[in-house]
């Protein structure tokens, strides 16, 4: 035994000092790989920062804060891998198009905005802007990024929209400036045009998921919730009387709006789904057929979108917008049927200043090729000026057609030149603040 003696010391030694080097080299590596992080683009040489060890570490039990609640139980009774009470995106409810509002059941009605629609998630400090294609648009709004993030409620998540309000109503097209790559330029924008954020529902509140509540349950927490916020974010204003609802579906365009939406009361926030119903302002114009594109799956043979021109008091044609909405076999028809208007088409075409040098191809016209389209081909074939036809459109943004309008028929006894701007509807003016003001009234 006592030869052993030496040897069982020797051993532990070696393990003691072999142990001590591994962990010195451990730690040497994992103070490396620190400082290598701390040089790396974005960490502003954050020397607090701790990156993960290279080995993964022990599982554990998870505590009793961290494992999932019973149902019903508010999200904030439990530790959530997310600052908002619901992770961002979520798919916003969307509505289907109709003729008229619903006259059977039990329905909310409110305007409908016509801007950017935007679902925004307040943590306890965080705020996050999400459009409806899912994606952030807080860099866009600083403005409102601010106001959020000191206005609503703590732990809410509000659907809305997003609309630049002047003098003259709602502005689309100071809406759309707004997407700018240059942050400058956005400050710049946000001074000179501050935007608004209209709430019209309300998804979550004080941490507590309500897309399983009933509509009119989760009309009454977003008029409570936001009973005493300020400009420039808003509560829209509702009815549950369909007379009322007919009634600002007339007066409230003339501020800009697009509009009425019909909510189901007992509904529930469904992402995703087109469980309301919105109803447009719908009215006709008959337009000159100035030229066309090809469809992007048959170019040739299939027609894709006629492009639509009205004459002003000078008896200049401009495009106002374009009509796609044909069946395929629609589509092989209007090829066949326009193929004739398209010899000689350039010459003495309205548009020819928007031809290549060479004459042999078209290029960018007005609502052709911007940041906005990028991508696209918006390529296009003129016709002689000889075609009309009949449209039904919503409304109009500026000089154009706010959307696609619809095709409705040939007119064969109207000439071009009778397709003029004096034809459209004009719209009384209706200020903006009248219609907030009905959001308070009717709470």
């Amino acid at each position: 035994m006592d030869g052993v003696a030496p040897i069982l010391g020797a051993v532990e030694l070696f393990f003691r000092v072999g142990l001590v080097s591994l962990v010195a080299v451990r730690r040497v590596a994992h103070l490396e790989h620190r400082e290598a992080f701390c040089h790396q683009p974005g960490t502003n040489g954050r020397r607090n920062f701790r990156p993960p060890l290279s080995d993964p570490p022990m599982p554990r039990r998870k505590p009793r804060s961290e494992k999932k609640p019973e149902p019903g139980t508010p999200r904030l009774a439990h530790r959530r891998s997310t600052p908002f009470a619901i992770a961002p995106p979520i798919e916003p409810m969307l509505a289907k198009l109709a003729d008229e509002l619903p006259i059977d059941g039990a329905f909310l009605y409110e305007p409908k905005w016509d801007g950017f629609r935007a679902i925004i998630f307040r943590g306890e400090s965080e705020v996050f802007i999400q459009s409806r294609d899912l994606r952030p648009l807080d860099r866009y709004f600083p403005e409102l990024h601010a106001a959020c993030l000191a206005d609503l409620p703590d732990d809410c998540v509000v659907d809305g929209e997003i609309v630049i309000a002047t003098s003259h109503g709602l502005d689309f097209d100071a809406l759309q400036l707004r997407l700018h790559p240059a942050a400058s330029r956005v400050a710049q924008l946000a001074q000179a045009t501050p935007a608004a954020f209209v709430a019209f529902d309300l998804i979550a509140l004080g941490g507590r998921d309500l897309r399983g509540v009933a509509q009119g349950e989760r009309r009454v927490l977003l008029e409570q919730a936001f009973a005493d916020i300020e400009p420039p974010i808003h509560v829209t204003p509702m009815t549950r009387n369909r007379a009322v609802a007919l009634e600002w579906l007339s007066r409230f365009e003339g501020a800009g709006l697009d509009g009425v939406i019909a909510k189901a009361e007992h509904e529930t926030y469904q992402p995703g789904k087109r469980a309301m119903i919105k109803v447009k302002h719908a009215r006709t114009a008959e337009c000159v057929v100035a030229g066309f594109r090809w469809h992007k799956t048959g170019k040739n043979e299939l027609v894709g979108s006629l492009l639509l021109g009205l004459y002003d008091d000078r008896g200049k044609l401009h495009h106002v917008g374009v009509t796609s909405s044909f069946t395929m076999a629609m589509r092989k028809q209007l090829a066949r049927e326009l193929a004739p208007l398209r010899a000689d088409a350039l010459k003495d075409h309205p548009w020819r200043e928007w031809a290549d040098a060479d004459g042999s191809e078209m290029t960018r016209m007005p609502g052709g090729q911007s940041r906005w389209s990028a991508g696209k081909d918006l390529s296009w074939e003129p016709l002689r000026i000889e075609r009309v036809c009949e449209v039904k459109y919503d409304h109009m943004q500026g000089r154009r057609f706010r959307h696609a309008a619809i095709f409705l028929r040939w007119r064969p006894d109207k000439k071009p030149t009778d397709c003029r701007y004096d034809q459209l509807e004009v719209t009384t003016a209706y200020e903006l603040k009248k219609v907030f003001a009905a959001a308070r009234l009717r709470r």
